[in-house]
């Protein structure tokens, strides 16, 4: 792992492969981290991407990066200008920009704000947007006073009772691996996290039709954090897309080799 530092906070950093193909940069989704999507092995990036350097890293408040006080530089944009100033410390001029929820709101935000810097993108799991955005954001506000209030059994009765996304029916694990990141986590810290994405939408749509870097969309059913509606808009939107949705676990498992085809385009 490498730390790099940005104006304002320091960045984990993780370099996988060395291949000759432009950089692959990947952003994880809002409280994960490269550690916790390590657990949950969403994509195989020797097999995904075995001709290109991947680099993911941990987001501002994340893992092992550095942290903020204001809940603004939390916002979908300000991550984008991190992603950004990450390539350029990392010596990266043009990319593939990737990510998953949070990490597919940055990329999406990156091509906008650097068009000429994103040759293409893989959007995975898009969050709530515009109109289902509200809801989400209300309840990500309730995480925030029940970190401050220190109330953990009311904060981890909510996780119990969440929906589990259809490829995971079968995975007894995943609460518990949703209970056991908020207890291990930094609370005031991530009560600030909370507060910046209740902050974030989605790109306007009449902005995402401006962007001509060819997508993979990728989603998944049963999660109404990350509707399938969200993951058809974008397919609508963006000029350049194919999109994929899994209801299953044979499905979510041909991710790594949908992902390697795009990308050789």
């Amino acid at each position: 792992m490498e730390r790099v530092d940005l104006p304002d906070v320091t960045l984990a950093v993780r370099k996988v492969g060395d291949g000759p193909a432009l950089p692959l940069i990947w952003g994880h989704g809002l409280s994960s981290s490269m550690e916790g999507e390590d657990e949950l092995g969403l994509v195989d990036w020797h097999r995904a991407a075995p001709d290109r350097t991947v680099w993911r890293y941990d987001a501002r408040g994340h893992g092992e990066s550095g942290s903020t006080p204001d809940p603004v530089t939390y916002t979908w944009d300000r991550l984008a200008a991190d992603q950004l100033a990450l390539a350029d410390a990392l010596g990266v001029d043009r990319y593939v920009a990737t990510g998953a929820s949070m990490g597919c709101a940055t990329a999406l935000f990156a091509a906008l704000a650097a068009p000429e810097r994103i040759e293409r993108l893989v959007l995975v799991i898009p969050p709530t947007a515009w109109e289902t955005r509200a809801a989400q954001t209300d309840m990500y506000g309730i995480m925030a006073r029940l970190l401050d209030e220190d109330d953990l059994d009311t904060l981890l009765a909510g996780v119990d009772t969440a929906a589990v996304p259809d490829p995971f029916a079968d995975d007894e694990a995943w609460s518990e691996r949703s209970r056991r990141r908020l207890l291990e986590a930094d609370r005031p810290r991530l009560a600030n996290v909370l507060r910046g994405a209740a902050l974030a939408d989605l790109p306007p749509p009449e902005r995402l039709r401006d962007i001509t870097a060819p997508a993979l969309v990728l989603a998944w059913t049963g999660d109404p954090g990350h509707p399938v509606a969200s993951a058809e808009a974008l397919h609508d939107l963006l000029p350049d897309t194919r999109l994929h949705v899994a209801s299953d676990a044979a499905a979510l498992g041909t991710w790594s080799d949908l992902l390697r085809e795009f990308l050789r385009g």
